[in-house]
């Protein structure tokens, strides 16, 4: 099931910053696929890399981690911290057979209304093209 017919849902863990630009994107009506879910999270370095993987497991198609970046205002070393999750949650994802492009990671402002759509919109495209994970 690809194309027209699978409409993938996405999660979205938004860190504190990231999640003030994606609901500007809301506020301005942007668009974006009706079928993502976000979540507020403090900051993106706490982001287990297991919940990563859960969210695959209980039927999201695509995972994006919206980080507040050099932004954050927890923590002097949220990027560093953050790549090493996030890269720890693309071993998970392989030993378990699901592709790492439907895992994205990446810095939103609060004002990245633009840098939001265009994230989402790509990894959802990406996600159309890919299909639904295949169950193991």
């Amino acid at each position: 099931m690809t194309g027209e017919n699978f409409k993938p849902k996405i999660l979205i863990f938004a860190a504190e910053m990231a999640y003030r630009g994606i609901d500007a994107a809301g506020l301005m009506k942007a668009e974006y696929p009706a079928t993502t879910y976000v979540i507020r999270i403090p900051c993106a370095s706490m982001l287990r890399p297991d919940l990563i993987l859960y969210a695959f497991k209980k039927g999201f198609d695509g995972v994006f981690v919206a980080s507040s970046g050099e932004d954050c205002p927890f923590l002097t070393d949220c990027v560093e911290r953050t790549a090493e999750r996030i890269e720890k949650a693309y071993d998970l994802l392989q030993e378990n057979g699901i592709e790492r492009e439907r895992l994205k990671l990446a810095g939103i402002c609060s004002v990245c209304v633009e840098a939001f759509v265009k994230h989402v919109n790509s990894l959802y495209e990406t996600l159309k093209k890919l299909g639904p994970i295949k169950k193991g």
